[in-house]
C-alpha cells in the first residue's frame, strides 16, 4: 500500500517543466499569485503579504529549488520542490 501512495504521489509531480524564463513576466506574475492564492492558505501566512509570498517562490524558482510543471493530460500546471 506504500508503495501504491508513492506512486499516487509520483505521478502528480509528472509533465513538462516549463523554464522559468521562457514564461511572459506578466503571465508568470499571475502563475504565482494564483499558486500563492491556492496553496499558501493550507500554511500559516506568519503575516506575510501576497507579494512577499510571490517573491518567496520566485526565488526558489530562480534558485533552482522549485520547477514550473505543466500535465498535458489535464492541461494544468503547478509548482512544485525539486528533490
Amino acid at each position: 500500500m506504500v508503495e501504491d501512495e508513492q506512486y499516487r504521489a509520483d505521478a502528480t509531480e509528472e509533465g513538462v517543466e516549463i523554464p522559468l524564463e521562457r514564461i511572459d513576466p506578466e503571465i508568470l506574475q499571475a502563475l504565482l499569485a494564483d499558486f500563492v492564492s491556492r496553496e499558501w492558505s493550507e500554511l500559516s501566512d506568519a503575516g506575510f503579504t501576497l507579494e512577499e509570498k510571490i517573491e518567496q517562490v520566485l526565488q526558489q524558482l530562480k534558485a533552482g529549488q522549485a520547477r514550473i510543471l505543466f500535465d498535458l493530460t489535464s492541461g494544468s500546471w503547478n509548482i512544485v520542490p525539486v528533490q
